[in-house]
């Protein structure tokens, strides 16, 4: 299915249905899929949908430790209501086991002895993990299964 469409119809839904916050969360997200089409001159496939949309996520969680910080729980709320309707639009997450399983899987399949092979592990992982884990939580695993061996 058509990420795009999907987002698309997910507007129109929410423009039925009167759901004003959703509905601008859902043109910030087309907003970001136009912008990145324009600035390139391409037309995004849904691999490159999802990269954007992992780093709105990403976005909205910094945003909300610096909120936290500031003691702004307002926009902490607003943050994490975004965060809701992106992950919509994502594959189901995978659990820390079924992570833990695919960084194995790499390390061996890379013959990853050190961090220095802490690349190419990566390579190999983020098109298998897109959207569906936090990538800087699964290099910080990386490092740590790399820095026992």
């Amino acid at each position: 299915m058509d990420l795009k469409h999907t987002i698309q119809e997910a507007m129109k839904a929410a423009m039925r249905s009167g759901q004003k916050e959703r509905l601008g969360v859902i043109r910030l997200i087309q907003a970001g899929i136009k912008q990145q089409e324009v600035d390139e001159r391409i037309v995004l496939n849904n691999e490159q949908i999802l990269a954007l949309l992992d780093k709105m996520i990403r976005q909205r969680r910094e945003a909300i430790k610096q909120f936290e910080a500031g003691k702004r729980e307002d926009l902490v709320q607003k943050e994490n209501f975004e965060i809701g309707v992106i992950q919509e639009f994502l594959p189901a997450a995978l659990s820390d086991e079924e992570i833990k399983v695919l960084v194995n899987q790499a390390i061996q399949e890379e013959g990853a002895t050190s961090i220095r092979d802490m690349g190419k592990v990566m390579a190999v992982l983020k098109p298998k993990l897109q959207g569906r884990a936090d990538i800087g939580a699964v290099g910080n695993l990386i490092k740590n299964l790399l820095a026992n061996k």
